[in-house]
């Protein structure tokens, strides 16, 4: 069994901290759009709907608005994460475990 060396180890951290950048990114555009997507049709709702403007306080709609953002959030960066991990992990990986196709 070889030694791991401390270039792999930076090479290996280097990669993981783009990783997670980067789904961090994907992640904040997510929430960008999920804030309008659900911040329109509930502050529309409040104004239109009775039921809507009789228990739909503020807290109760920045409520609503914050939930969508942040699943969205961790739903687009777990995503992103575990794509890019698998992307990677099969890029040093044996040529017969690269084949994964059932013939």
């Amino acid at each position: 069994m070889s030694t791991v060396t401390r270039a792999y180890l930076d090479q290996r951290l280097a990669a993981a901290k783009r990783c997670s950048r980067e789904a961090a990114m994907a992640g904040a555009k997510a929430a960008a759009v999920a804030i309008v997507a659900a911040a329109v049709p509930t502050l529309a709702s409040v104004r239109m709907l009775p039921w809507a403007r009789a228990h739909l306080n503020p807290t109760g709609q920045a409520l609503i608005i914050s939930t969508v953002a942040g699943m969205a959030y961790f739903i687009v960066a777990d995503k992103t994460i575990l794509s890019m991990a698998r992307k990677h992990s099969f890029k040093d990986a044996p040529d017969h475990l690269k084949n994964t196709s059932f013939n």
